[in-house]
């Protein structure tokens, strides 16, 4: 049974190249168009589709208000399609908080050439996204998805942890914010953050963790140094390492074409253990895929500890999953008592 989209977009191009990507793939069909955000809610009622795609900009009702409507009536999976700009990224970022999944790039050059690699990428993020959903309301057992069991291993933190890196994708800005929000100004250990997001996104994203957080955080700087009170967020398009210089500092480099993820919670974790030993602490949000899997196993074997969301609140159990498999996760915690965990026990 194909997955039901729902288009939403005012240009009649984009609607168009759109229903003709996402229907050349055999497990996806567009039953609708809408060509602004009233009729995305009023069809989104209606024809009950799976996952709906979200232009931002629209006439009559914009994407981010039409988010909010829909979350509320029936909540469903939404991809936004937003700008490259550090004005569509503060656009992204309250469509997500508004209860949107996930965002894709709007790339008209892309869309117009008929790109293999933006079928894929928009087929991928569309299935990924939609599955757990029509899961979670399926009444058959087997189509129940049940999480790999996770032994629990206390371990007391006080003093031994010199460094908190956290790792997220898919969910990830909303699932840092309320982590980030609930640590106190006087945090007494500086904390990296790897968002999977593109270049541009990431200044948004960390200017508006700033105003909402009691901690400072900003985008990373090559150079920055580490302090308590202060998380840097790695910079989208480029990976981000660490390095144990003075109090320890970040590298900012270059994002390498043979490496998915631009910025990768591999390549940033893998760094802190080589540069912390066994003095870190690595936390794996919600997120599609297996990044932070490697870099957590080379975190264990010297001795840290690792952390990780539950199932039930992320929203893709791909990335926490990844890490619970392999019995690599200390603990395992509601994405709500993480923050005040992290709190409590550094």
């Amino acid at each position: 049974m194909p997955i039901n989209v729902l288009v939403v977009d005012d240009s009649n191009f984009f609607q168009h190249r759109l229903k003709e990507i996402i229907n050349a793939h055999s497990e996806l069909n567009v039953v609708g168009v809408a060509a602004n955000g009233r009729e995305a809610v009023d069809m989104a009622q209606s024809l009950k589709p799976d996952v709906i795609t979200m232009d931002y900009e629209m006439p009559v009702m914009d994407g981010v208000s039409a988010v909010r409507q829909i979350m509320a009536q029936r909540p469903v999976p939404i991809l936004m399609f937003s700008s490259m700009t550090y004005e569509g990224a503060r656009t992204t970022l309250d469509a997500l908080d508004a209860g949107a999944t996930d965002f894709m790039p709007k790339n008209f050059a892309e869309v117009s050439r008929d790109s293999a690699a933006l079928k894929k990428k928009l087929h991928d993020r569309l299935l990924q996204i939609a599955r757990p959903q029509r899961l979670a309301r399926s009444a058959t057992p087997a189509a129940s998805f049940k999480a790999p069991p996770a032994p629990e291993r206390k371990i007391s933190l006080k003093g031994r942890v010199n460094l908190l890196v956290i790792g997220a994708s898919t969910g990830g800005p909303v699932a840092l914010a309320d982590v980030l929000t609930k640590l106190p100004a006087n945090f007494p250990v500086p904390i990296v953050l790897v968002q999977h997001m593109p270049e541009n996104f990431t200044k948004a994203f960390a200017d508006r963790l700033n105003r909402q957080c009691k901690i400072e955080v900003r985008e990373a700087v090559d150079g920055d140094q580490l302090r308590p009170g202060l998380a840097l967020l790695a910079p989208g398009g480029k990976q981000l390492m660490v390095e144990k210089r003075g109090m320890g500092c970040v590298r900012v480099l270059p994002g390498d074409s043979r490496v998915n993820y631009k910025p990768s919670v591999d390549i940033t974790f893998g760094s802190a253990a080589n540069t912390y030993d066994k003095h870190v602490l690595g936390v794996v949000l919600t997120g599609m895929g297996s990044d932070g899997c490697e870099g957590a196993r080379l975190l264990k074997r010297k001795g840290s500890a690792i952390w990780s969301q539950d199932q039930a609140s992320c929203v893709i159990y791909g990335m926490p999953m990844a890490v619970a498999r392999e019995k690599l996760t200390d603990r395992v915690l509601p994405l709500n008592e993480i923050g005040s965990a992290l709190a409590r026990e550094l």
